[in-house]
This record gives structure tokens, C-alpha cells and sequence, in this order.
């Protein structure tokens, strides 16, 4: 009788896939904020002082009924959370490039692309929690929003969280050993963008060159149409342009991210 023994060749490596590796990229960055809830409601904070000060603020100036400013400013407090929130996740691969964990994973058997896409889209999470949370607070207050408007808001605000992630996740790479660079350029250019974007105060008062310059700024596209789906208004112009600009941000920051992860060391 003879007997065949199978041999493990030990050289046999595992190939990456990148929909499996970023399938557990994704994972493996949802567990810390499943174990600790608290820090996304705590990210809450700062957009909930802007609603609770910006909002008689805004109502006082315009004459409007609150219900009607409500409806004008929870959708860019939405994309706010987007900005503030996701722009600053770059902060989170710099800790892992100075503790040396980022370099292990560059050495395991994954598609260096799938680690930024498992990271960017881990970013949908938290922008679904944040952004419903925020519709219940001002509901109480008088805030209405189209059913199928806001879930399609959300996929808006979702793409561009991927998006600009992505963007976050790049910059703390190139950045790599300077972190008070990465606050530095993602400071000077938050800003601009929250400002010429409309969705704390109306642009159209102000000077000629704001608004041009706000056409031209993708934010200010997805705040209009944020404003439009959550009215229902399905057929606004501002929809197109908005999911137009969101998707352009997700493919920019996705092809620029996974280009600087290739060539990361």
C-alpha cells in the first residue's frame, strides 16, 4: 500500500484581493469605534453649538420663521460634519506612522489600494450615525425632513465623506514626520471651504467676488444640494450639481490616495 503525502509548499504566499483586503481593512478599522460609541457622539459638539447659536442668529437676521432657518441651516451643519470630522482622519494614520504600525501593514499580504479604500469607506459610519442624531435633535425644535430626501442626503454626504477622507488620509502621508504640517494645510484649507460654502451664513450679500469664488468651491454644491433633498425637491438643479461634486471629490481622493499609498515606505 502506498501512502502520498502532501507538502505545504512554506514560499506559497497569499495573493491580494483587493475587495476581500478591503473588506477587512474595513473591519479592522469599525472595531475601535464600535468599542467606544461615546467618541462619535462626543465629535457632536462642535456642530451642535454652531445649530444652537447660529440658528436664533440666523433668525434674528433673516426675519424668518425658525422652522424655515432650520431648514436652510441643519443641511449644511450636516456637510459640516463631514468637513470637520472626516477632513481630520489623516490625524489618525499620522499617530500610526509615528508608533511604526502603519509600516507593518504596508508589509502584510494586502493590496496596498485596498488599505485606503478600507479606510476611506470606513468614514461612511460614522458620517450615517452623526448625520441621523442630528436630524432627531432638531426634530423636537420643528426641523422637517423628506423621508427618502434625507436618506438620499446621506448617500450625498456619505460619497463625499469617502472622498474627502481619502484627501485627509493622502496628506497625512505626504506629510509623514511633520504633523504640525498636516494641521497646518488642512487648517488653512478647511476654512476657506466652510466659509465660501454658504452653509453658515448666505453668500448671496456679499461681495461678487465670494460668490464667484464659491462657485467654484465643490462644498458650496453639496450643501445646495443637501438643502434640496432634504426638502424633497428631487428635480433642483442642486442636486446634480451637488452629487456631481461629491463624486468628483470621492474619485479625485481615491485615485490621488491610492497613488500615495503605493508609494508609501
Amino acid at each position: 500500500m502506498t501512502t502520498v503525502t502532501t507538502q505545504t509548499d512554506p514560499t506559497h504566499e497569499v495573493r491580494p484581493n483587493i475587495a476581500r483586503d478591503t473588506w477587512n481593512v474595513l473591519v479592522r478599522e469599525l472595531r475601535p469605534v464600535l468599542r467606544d460609541p461615546f467618541s462619535l457622539t462626543f465629535s457632536l459638539l462642535q456642530p451642535l453649538v454652531f445649530l444652537a447659536l447660529f440658528g436664533p442668529l440666523l433668525t434674528t437676521m433673516s426675519g424668518a420663521p425658525p422652522v424655515e432657518t432650520l431648514a436652510w441651516f441643519v443641511p449644511g451643519v450636516l456637510v459640516m460634519i463631514v468637513l470637520f470630522g472626516t477632513g481630520a482622519v489623516g490625524s489618525n494614520l499620522q499617530y500610526e506612522m509615528a508608533t511604526g504600525s502603519h509600516e507593518r501593514t504596508l508589509v502584510a499580504p494586502l493590496s496596498r489600494s485596498s488599505l485606503l479604500m478600507g479606510r476611506a469607506l470606513k468614514e461612511i459610519a460614522p458620517i450615517i450615525v452623526q448625520a441621523l442624531l442630528i436630524v432627531a435633535i432638531a426634530w423636537p425644535f420643528g426641523f422637517r425632513a423628506h423621508l427618502v430626501g434625507l436618506l438620499a442626503g446621506v448617500v450625498l454626504l456619505a460619497v463625499f465623506g469617502v472622498g474627502l477622507g481619502a484627501l485627509s488620509y493622502t496628506l497625512a502621508l505626504v506629510t509623514k514626520g511633520r504633523e504640525w504640517l498636516f494641521w497646518s494645510v488642512q487648517q488653512m484649507l478647511i476654512f476657506p471651504l466652510l466659509i465660501l460654502s454658504g452653509m453658515l451664513l448666505p453668500l448671496d450679500d456679499g461681495p461678487g467676488w465670494m460668490g464667484t469664488v464659491a462657485a467654484a468651491n465643490p462644498v458650496n454644491w453639496i450643501v445646495q444640494g443637501e438643502r434640496a433633498l432634504l426638502a424633497g425637491e428631487f428635480s433642483a438643479g442642486a442636486v446634480l450639481w451637488g452629487s456631481a461634486a461629491a463624486s468628483a471629490v470621492a474619485i479625485i481622493g481615491l485615485a490621488v490616495g491610492i497613488r500615495a499609498i503605493r508609494r508609501s515606505s
